[in-house]
């Protein structure tokens, strides 16, 4: 039987794969467009408990208490969201060393049509940086399936949260 990642696979099919690669089997959600197809595919996993949340710090928390049950936990987010969690990543992920791996959708940079999401889209990397939160931005879509297992080994080695951003371009078009 042939892999569904064999030929061209799409964006979305490389990001499930680095998921999947991780070992990653908790997942929390925001809505966001870009990453609507990869809800689709973490809701109808089998081997992957996915939880949608309506704000990301309240995924932040729902995160940190997968982990202390012994999942490999992950967030879907918007960079536009990153804000909202400040304050959960800081006085719960990195004071008490809880691994998360943020999987971003980075909107705001070249390519956005949008112009509300610019300014937090040039504050995203600042805002990771002065968290003292690495973060990993594939430099083609090919290798988005390794990054994400790097970000995953890195937030677990560091005990920290690590995000991979994903910029629009990395989507392709907007509609």
């Amino acid at each position: 039987m042939a892999s569904s990642f064999e030929g061209n696979p799409t964006p979305t099919k490389l990001v499930f794969k680095g998921i999947k690669d991780a070992g990653i089997d908790f997942i929390v959600s925001v809505p966001c467009v870009n990453l609507s197809e990869l809800i689709t595919m973490v809701d109808t996993s089998c081997d992957i408990v996915h939880v949608p949340v309506t704000r990301e710090e309240e995924g932040v928390g729902v995160c940190a208490g997968a982990y202390m049950g012994g999942k490999k936990p992950a967030m879907l987010m918007q960079n536009s969201g990153l804000g909202n969690s400040v304050n959960a990543l800081a006085s719960l992920n990195l004071l008490y060393g809880i691994p998360i791996l943020m999987i971003i959708s980075h909107r705001g940079v070249e390519g956005e049509p949008i112009i509300a999401q610019v300014p937090m889209g040039r504050l995203t990397t600042k805002l990771l940086d002065t968290m003292e939160i690495p973060y990993l931005i594939p430099e083609n879509r090919a290798e988005s399936a390794d990054i994400i297992l790097k970000a995953w080994n890195t937030a677990r080695d560091m005990k920290k949260p690590v995000a991979v951003l994903l910029p629009i371009l990395f989507w392709g078009q907007q509609e």
